[in-house]
């Protein structure tokens, strides 16, 4: 099993953000930076496998200041050695793809090879109805809730991920898909020096593009989706090569998914799978949980349950969800002791081993001094059980 560090970074403690508008803050943002590198590099040191932040945008709140992913991982990985850099994810529905391939193929090359590459439908309307407003029309889609919205986001995605993929393994690129044609149209080229040196002319009409640079990693880097809970999404992953992340969820949901990547995939259940979990560990189970109060079931309160992330804990026939000692028991959140967290890890992998885990970290949230020493416990005292 591979762990990776994850960030949704978050500027403010509880209390900060409760007092409002704490995205405005530049002081919190450089605080978020300092802290940041401190752990990050730790984990560099350490062996994590992997950093990765999310996009999302206008977040005054305070939760998920992270609108521009790659330029964290570059900003990261220049203060480190080896630990990878990613992004969980980039929400293509949003996105230029030709840009988003250009842009992590250079990350790749910058980082020396160090870079992966994930990717997200988007859900909060809030910024993807005005970031996508020219390039798709395309909304923001709520988790399970398939409708017309979700259908059209749905596509937009799976064309602007085949694009990009196209960028980093063709040498020129043609597309005519339903949002992109390329070339746009008849386009005049008629520059001597393409015709001598370069490609992608006939007659003085442009036929093909050239994305360049290549990434350094070949095809490409390795590919995540986070947070996949649908069949329609974890299908999608197996077919492309991509390693869905799990949020929490009861076995009566989970298990199918994981049984749809093992068909489609044809790998064992589990292999090529990640799951996503809070991760906190203190000296007492007491003092974790007071943490986690204050981080994971605050900011899950506040920002995810609105959107229906909560759903998959949800007992269908009766509507219920687990307490949160019975969260940890059955190994959805790694909060406590070593102890605790060892258990916790587990009943998860004997329910259903999976490669990788991504650490849900709560910076800001969980204060930087305890977070420090969380994720140099997980790493030498949990997770050579697993590895």
């Amino acid at each position: 099993m591979k762990a990776s560090l994850f960030y949704l970074p978050s500027i403010g403690s509880r209390a900060e953000i409760e007092a409002g508008m704490a995205g405005m803050n530049p002081h919190f943002y450089q605080r978020m930076l300092k802290e940041l590198t401190e752990q990050i590099k730790l984990g560099d040191e350490l062996g994590y496998d992997s950093v990765s932040f999310t996009e999302h945008h206008f977040h005054i709140e305070g939760f998920e200041l992270s609108n521009n992913p790659v330029l964290l991982d570059l900003y990261f990985a220049m203060q480190t050695k080896r630990i990878r850099v990613g992004q969980l994810g980039i929400v293509l529905p949003a996105s230029n793809p030709i840009r988003v391939a250009e842009d992590i193929a250079m990350l790749d090359h910058m980082t020396g090879g160090r870079a992966n590459a994930g990717f997200a439908r988007g859900y909060q309307r809030r910024w993807v109805d005005v970031m996508a407003q020219q390039t798709h029309g395309i909304h923001g889609a709520l988790p399970n809730q398939h409708d017309e919205i979700d259908n059209a986001n749905r596509l937009a995605f799976e064309e602007n991920f085949r694009i990009v993929k196209k960028c980093w393994t063709e040498e020129m690129l043609t597309f005519d898909g339903k949002f992109w044609k390329v070339p746009a149209g008849p386009t005049p080229w008629t520059l001597d020096t393409t015709q001598k040196w370069g490609k992608g002319v006939d007659n003085g009409i442009l036929t093909a593009v050239g994305v360049v640079p290549k990434p350094l990693q070949k095809p490409h880097p390795p590919l995540f989706q986070p947070f996949a809970s649908s069949e329609n999404t974890v299908r999608f992953c197996a077919q492309e090569g991509i390693t869905p992340i799990l949020p929490p969820m009861l076995p009566v949901y989970e298990e199918k998914l994981y049984s749809v990547y093992s068909e489609v995939s044809g790998k064992p259940k589990g292999q090529g799978v990640g799951v996503l979990r809070d991760v906190i560990i203190c000296d007492t189970d007491e003092e974790a949980k007071a943490l986690w109060r204050d981080s994971g079931q605050f900011s899950g309160r506040a920002w995810f349950e609105p959107f229906g992330f909560r759903r998959g804990m949800m007992d269908p026939k009766t509507g219920k969800s687990p307490t949160s000692d019975e969260v940890i028991e059955m190994g959805y959140a790694y909060v406590g002791t070593v102890d605790t967290v060892l258990r916790a890890m587990e009943t998860q992998q004997k329910r259903q081993p999976v490669d990788w885990v991504f650490c849900y970290t709560y910076n800001a949230l969980v204060p930087h001094p305890i977070l420090m020493k969380s994720i140099e416990t997980f790493w030498t005292k949990v997770m050579p059980r697993f590895r």
